[in-house]
């Protein structure tokens, strides 16, 4: 994985400063409109542009199954992970209503389901059949690790190639909030307790038997959780890999990134565990209904964009702040300045 010690390039400070200056010009009272000038400033600043869009907006899902699933922490059976893949292909799921909405281009990807599914549609780059129980052994050996972090790395080259201005990467893995609080729990040294929440519906007895399964792993794995790679392999899933993948290739090649819910922002604490100049292509869609959401966003000391108490994953969140982030751009683009516009400011 040598590209994982290529450069991230920085933001451009003098663009910043340039969209700064046209902020002050437009027909409002400075800072009136709230973050959405912030977005507008970053966005200049990330794309050296005087006029930042994201009206291209890519969408990757990636899908892959959870061994710690044996362990009855998940609401659903892990049979669902392939029938949604199946949901996705045919269009069916909110993250494709969502979608064709923005008008994004979306593609699903199997990175590790417990068998390879046959299904036309499908972006085949995996990593293994399902990783293994993390509560009885490390999630994944180095070689699948690698795998899985190529397999996010090859989806934002495709999303280059069609000269996307926005990634978006979704999950889809029963028991995926099982192994996203484990990781933060690791990489934020906290005890399980302090993070771990319902996931997709447990209830407060199954909830706390998962607390249990994440503090023992914890506990198990102790002495080779040393870096955040080593993080990654033994408590990680495929999707969870991709992802981290996906948003270090992306800062790599100056391409903004929107993080969805709580799986995908601990992908992005992952991320910016192994880099930290990652997160200045990172903006961070919502926080989302489950307990930790909040805790990783704090501990990355990000602000999101959305708070509608979402829990779904998919990419869902991410891709319903698209809108918001666009409308930020034209009103940077397209506002008329005081003196366009001939309205006096003395």
């Amino acid at each position: 994985m040598n590209w994982l010690a290529t450069a991230i390039p920085s933001s451009d400070r003098d663009y910043y400063q340039k969209a700064r200056d046209r902020q002050a010009q437009l027909t409002k009272p400075p800072g009136s409109l709230g973050m959405l000038e912030e977005i507008a400033l970053r966005l200049a600043a990330l794309q050296r542009s005087e006029t930042p869009s994201v009206d291209h907006v890519w969408v990757s899902v990636f899908a892959a199954d959870h061994g710690v699933a044996e362990e009855s922490v998940s609401a659903f059976p892990q049979v669902v992970t392939t029938e949604m893949v199946r949901n996705f292909v045919n269009q069916g799921a909110a993250i494709n209503v969502l979608s064709r909405y923005v008008r994004a281009d979306f593609e699903v990807i199997d990175v590790g389901l417990i068998e390879a599914i046959d299904c036309q549609g499908v972006v085949v780059d995996r990593a293994g059949n399902g990783t293994a129980n993390f509560s009885e052994q490390a999630a994944m050996t180095c070689e699948q690790l690698e795998k899985a972090m190529n397999a996010g790395k090859a989806a934002v080259t495709r999303a280059l190639h069609q000269d996307a201005r926005l990634f978006i990467g979704g999950e889809m893995g029963i028991a995926n909030t099982t192994s996203a609080t484990a990781l933060a729990a690791a990489l934020l040294a906290i005890d399980a307790v302090e993070i771990t929440g319902a996931g997709t519906g447990l209830t407060e007895a199954q909830v706390e038997h998962k607390t249990e399964v994440v503090q023992s792993s914890l506990e198990k794995h102790q002495s080779v959780l040393e870096s955040p790679l080593k993080i990654l392999q033994y408590l990680g899933g495929f999707e969870i890999a991709a992802l981290v993948g996906a948003y270090l290739y992306a800062a790599q090649q100056r391409l903004p990134v929107m993080v969805d819910g709580f799986i995908a922002t601990v992908a992005a604490l992952s991320a910016v565990s192994i880099n930290p100049q990652v997160k200045d292509w990172l903006f961070f869609a919502h926080c989302s209904h489950e307990k930790g959401h909040r805790l990783v966003l704090r501990a990355l000391e990000v602000r999101p964009i959305l708070d509608l108490d979402m829990r779904l994953g998919e990419g869902s969140g991410a891709v319903a702040a698209v809108p918001l982030i666009q409308m930020a751009c034209r009103l940077h683009n397209e506002m008329a300045t005081f003196a366009q516009a001939r309205i006096t400011t003395e």
